[in-house]
């Protein structure tokens, strides 16, 4: 019974390994990437909600973790949590990829 559990243990090792290189790390990435981006938010900049919003900050608050944006159809309050990108990030990378 030994030996054939201890020729699957390399295996099962190996294959923690590769799920944690390629799944659990990149998305703690994304999230902590995520995080900052929220907390750094500041008036005047122009954003995307995660729901198709494009508006620009024009106010924030820490207390209650919310935001109000400003849109064509008016000022929208919304967590922080909502805000998706940057619109400028957005413009910047797609004009590099062409």
């Amino acid at each position: 019974m030994e030996g054939a559990f201890s020729g699957q243990l390399p295996f099962l090792l190996m294959m923690f390994g590769i799920i944690f290189f390629f799944m659990i790390l990149p998305q703690q990435r994304r999230a902590k990437k995520e995080k900052n981006f929220k907390n750094n938010l500041n008036i005047g900049d122009r954003v995307i909600t995660k729901f198709g919003v494009h508006g620009k900050i024009v106010e924030v608050n820490d207390q209650n973790d919310s935001c109000v944006i400003e849109t064509m159809a008016g000022k929208l309050k919304m967590e922080r949590s909502f805000v998706s990108l940057e619109l400028s990030q957005k413009v910047s990378t797609h004009s590099k990829k062409q």
